[in-house]
Parts: C-alpha cells; sequence; structure tokens
C-alpha cells in the first residue's frame, strides 16, 4: 500500500490541485490527466517524497548489445531473477545480441522497462509507458504490470490518453482542476445485466440521419459513417474522427439506441464504437481486450471481457 498525498502548501502550484490518493498493492492504478499536470505531478514525486519515476530520462548504453545492458543492469541492482528469464519475460531474447543503437525503439523501451523492473523500487510509478510503440511492446508491459502486482509492489501509471488509462489500470481517476475524480472501469456483473436489458428491447428504428455535436459556438450535423466512435468524458460523449473530437450534449445512454440501427455497437462503458470502422480485435494479456480502428491513426478502444463473444458473433468470427 503506498499513499500520496499533495496539498498547496507542499507544491504552491497553480496547475497541480491538492488530492490524496492510495495505491492498492493488489491493483494498478491509473491516473489520467492534461500533459501540464502530470509534469508537475512527476517534479512532485521526484522532489519531494523521493521516488524514481520511470520516464526514459535515465540512460542506457547504446553501443552495447540488449543482453550486455540487461546483464549490467541485473548485477548493478542485484536482481534475483535469472538472466535469461528477464530477456524472456521482455521479449529480448530474440534481440539479445543486437547492439542497442540498431534497435527500434519499441526494442529499446523493452529495455529500459526491464531496467526499471530490475532496480526494485517501492512504488514504481510509470509517465506514459506505451506510447508510440507497438502490440508486442504493450503487451510485454502488461505482463510485466501482472508480475509487479504478484510481488507485492503498489503500481501508480500517469498518461494523457484515457484509452491507455483504461487498458493499463485497474483503478483509474483522472486528475481535474478540482481533484482526482474516481473513473469507472469495466464491471463484469453490470455489463451482463445491462447485456440482458439490452436484448430485452428491440432496437427503435428512428428517422435521424445527422449526429449534432458543437464546435465552439456552431452546431456541425455529421453523419453516422463519418464516425469512427463515440467517447464518454465526465459525463457526456464525445464524437471521435481520427484525431478529432467534438462534444455532445447527449450522454452514451441517450445516443445508444439511436445509433444501434447505423451499426453502432456499445464495446465498453465509455464507448460506442462504429462496427463498420473496426480493423482488429486485440487480445492483450490478462483477459483483456481492444479494438484497432480503421482511421488514419489507427486508434484504439477498450473493449469489455463481456462483449468479446458477442462482438465475434457479429462478425461472424464464431
Amino acid at each position: 500500500m503506498a499513499l500520496f498525498k499533495i496539498d498547496h502548501e507542499m507544491t504552491n502550484s497553480e496547475s497541480l490541485p491538492s488530492f490524496s490518493l492510495t495505491i492498492d498493492d493488489s491493483y494498478s492504478t491509473a491516473v489520467y490527466s492534461d500533459t501540464d499536470k502530470q509534469a508537475e505531478m512527476v517534479e512532485f514525486l521526484r522532489s519531494h517524497m523521493r521516488i524514481p519515476v520511470f520516464d526514459l530520462q535515465e540512460g542506457l548504453y547504446k553501443r552495447l548489445t540488449v543482453e550486455a545492458n540487461i546483464a549490467f543492469f541485473h548485477k548493478w541492482f542485484d536482481c534475483q531473477m535469472p538472466l535469461a528469464e528477464i530477456l524472456v519475460l521482455f521479449e529480448l531474447h530474440n534481440c539479445a545480441k543486437s547492439p542497442l543503437y540498431k534497435c527500434s525503439g519499441s526494442v529499446i523501451r523493452r529495455v529500459y522497462f526491464a531496467k526499471y523492473y530490475m532496480s526494485g523500487v517501492n512504488p514504481m510509478v510509470f509517465r506514459e509507458p506505451i506510447h508510440g510503440v507497438d502490440a508486442s511492446t504493450i503487451n510485454t508491459f502488461i505482463n510485466m504490470l501482472q508480475k509487479v502486482k504478484e510481488d507485492g509492489t503498489p503500481v501508480l501509471v500517469l498518461v494523457s490518453n484515457m484509452e491507455h488509462a483504461l487498458l493499463l489500470g485497474d483503478v483509474v481517476y483522472k486528475l481535474k482542476d478540482n481533484g482526482m475524480q474516481s473513473i469507472e472501469v469495466d464491471d463484469e456483473d453490470e455489463d451482463e445485466k445491462n447485456s440482458n436489458t439490452e436484448h430485452s428491447v428491440a432496437p427503435v428504428t428512428t428517422k435521424l440521419f445527422k449526429i449534432p455535436a458543437k464546435v465552439d459556438d456552431k452546431m456541425i450535423l455529421f453523419d453516422p459513417t463519418e464516425i469512427d466512435y463515440i467517447e464518454s468524458q465526465d459525463g457526456k460523449a464525445k464524437i471521435i474522427i481520427n484525431d478529432e473530437s467534438y462534444a455532445m450534449d447527449s450522454t452514451l445512454a441517450e445516443i445508444e439506441q439511436k445509433l444501434e440501427i447505423y451499426g453502432f455497437y456499445r464495446c465498453h462503458r465509455s464507448y460506442i464504437v462504429n462496427l463498420q470502422k473496426v480493423r482488429e480485435i486485440i487480445t492483450w494479456s490478462k483477459n483483456t481486450y481492444s479494438l484497432r480502428i480503421d482511421n488514419k491513426i489507427q486508434s484504439t478502444i477498450p473493449l469489455s471481457r463481456t462483449k468479446v463473444q458477442d462482438i465475434q458473433e457479429k462478425f461472424s468470427l464464431k
């Protein structure tokens, strides 16, 4: 168990609000915020609480091989896990003999993961750990989180992307101007209840062909086929098209039934996806799933465990 407590007397910061946050050692806790608040929080953790933060700032030895880097830090931190197991855990065994300067950014990130894991710091704090890396590296990080939790180490993950927060956190918070707000993470029993309720109500046929959203003081009308997905933030829905978002006056619950006949599906408590835009169903570790969207930036959004079989049936995969 780890307690993080921040108040204005400690920080003298205008952008970082006061809050208390308890991190349970059996869960990974994710905090979603803008980059300014994130930077202030990292500075506070380092300067006031003396907690190391994983953020790729501490160097590796670029001219050494992957294996030589791991071996050096394995000895430096007196890590008890065998070196060969570290290489396998972080999917580095196949590139062990490659000099680091010839490796991809994702491989280098996995070497950083291994170094931080071997350091044995407690609690562990990560800043944007899966930003800009490939699927294999994301999966490696999720595996590492599971191992860290099994070791009884509290884990805090700081991200500026809500999808990453929901993917990595068993418990998720949003850091706002007035403090920490708890974000509901998918609950299987409630999802199952909602799923049963949905199946008991026939889809409503509607004449709605345009979806309204606000841009500044203007009302924009979108054709449903333009929309990649709709997400909920602070109780309000947002239309997402590529990397652009447009605020709606409706909640997800209000818009869900209207969009069902246009091929939209409630894939997660906080997301409705346009099924025509789904490119891939991604299976991570620990029965964690995401949907990859076929748009310019190849977005990924969470998929509830209880919705996996249903969406597979919709795509005739079962």
